[in-house]
């Protein structure tokens, strides 16, 4: 099977945790190349996500790294024989990889969690207010490179009809007027609309809160189908980076724990949000 050109954030995690437990085990990658029966470059290739490896191979691999965690090794399977083409693909070689992976992820996710605290999420926005965004960073952008970008990021918003979501907004981010008035306020109902969906959580966090130091908090927390496999994702100015080392994960999840026990309830946020649509 020839190399992977350019694998996924996906397929470059399964070769991760296949050499986390390698070297857990104290082999090297040539002797674990050799009781798989390949040679040293295949090796290499699996734990860097540029070839595939089937089931056998990850229980195999597995049995020889002395992992007994049944929940780790059913996990990895499916992420090595998952061979789902979704919908973002449809995208690939218009949009810039990050926009495919990050649909992947949380198409994947058993869980998503996210701090927004600049914007309204991707996942809440709307056509007009997504539109907006991507204009105003990317003024450049003929309507040709516009429209995919912001078809791409309504087409997301299918994985909240299925994957328990809760979200932590800061109040500038549903002040903040990307477009107009108008456009602001139809964002805001939106989100309370969304509110009636199964398993989607909103919760607000008030300027007037004491002690919230976090306002540049920028993050989203996708479960793995084990938490060793849970990922963080955190906007930077050079694009969004994918996180997965332990004391990351656990220091993102402090981080959301936190930041939602200073916000109020999901009761008491609907109703913040209804008094600032209404004031537009």
């Amino acid at each position: 099977m020839p190399a992977r050109i350019q694998p996924t954030v996906r397929q470059v995690r399964l070769g991760v945790e296949l050499r986390k437990l390698r070297e857990a085990a104290g082999l090297s990658s040539r002797e674990a190349a050799g009781l798989l029966g390949v040679n040293p470059v295949q090796m290499s290739q699996f734990e860097a996500g540029n070839a595939g490896i089937n089931a056998v191979r990850v229980r195999r691999l597995a049995a020889h790294y002395a992992c007994v965690d049944a929940g780790l090794i059913e996990a990895l399977v499916e992420m090595a024989t998952d061979r789902t083409r979704g919908w973002w693909e449809a995208y690939r070689g218009v949009l810039p990889p990050v926009f495919l992976d990050l649909a992947e992820l949380e198409h994947h996710a058993t869980f998503i969690e996210e701090i927004s605290t600049a914007h309204v999420p991707g996942m809440l926005q709307t056509e007009e207010y997504a539109r907006a965004v991507f204009a105003f960073w990317r003024p450049e952008l003929p309507a040709s490179e516009l429209e995919p970008r912001v078809e791409h990021r309504m087409r997301r918003k299918r994985v909240l009809d299925g994957t328990p979501y809760t979200v932590v907004l800061h109040e500038p981010a549903l002040r903040t007027r990307v477009a107009d008035r108008r456009a602001a306020r139809e964002q805001l109902v939106a989100i309370l609309d969304r509110l009636d969906s199964p398993g989607v959580t909103v919760r607000v966090i008030p300027l007037d809160v004491d002690g919230f130091a976090g306002a540049s908090a920028e993050v989203l927390y996708a479960g793995g189908g084990v938490p060793v496999l849970d990922t963080a994702q955190l906007d930077s100015p050079q694009g969004p980076v994918f996180m997965d080392a332990t004391a990351q994960l656990q220091s993102m999840r402090t981080l959301f724990r936190k930041v939602e026990g200073m916000s109020l309830e999901p009761g008491r946020s609907r109703d913040f949000i209804h008094r600032l649509a209404k004031e537009l």
